[in-house]
């Protein structure tokens, strides 16, 4: 009788690993265990920051709004105090796209505040 060789779902699982650490330095992407490790790794700095990249875009939106109010005479937390006591509600990704894209358009948005 022939002899027969098995193993190939655990050659599959352990290619798997390896393809996904490509890249990696050193053992990490070489070695099945510390590939396991860096995986593991990966998938939760990547799960922090995806959230934390929401806030840096939400700075930077704050930034965009104040440069253009500064120039305008007022505070960053005073436009936005006037804003919401005028009722008019645009959110700060579209007011800061407006400050850096349309200044006329957020210049008009500036006068109804006042």
């Amino acid at each position: 009788m022939t002899r027969v060789k098995r193993g190939t779902i655990a050659n599959k699982r352990r290619k798997n690993i390896l393809s996904q650490v490509k890249g990696y330095r050193f053992g990490r992407s070489t070695k099945e265990r510390m590939a396991k490790d860096a995986i593991a790794h990966a998938g939760t700095y990547a799960f922090a920051h995806r959230r934390d990249k929401k806030s840096d875009k939400r700075r930077l939106w704050q930034v965009h709004i104040n440069a253009a109010v500064r120039e305008l005479g007022m505070t960053y937390s005073k436009f936005i105090d006037a804003l919401k006591k005028s009722n008019i509600q645009i959110d700060r990704k579209i007011l800061s796209d407006l400050a850096h894209s349309h200044p006329s358009t957020f210049k008009r948005v500036f006068e109804k505040v006042q």
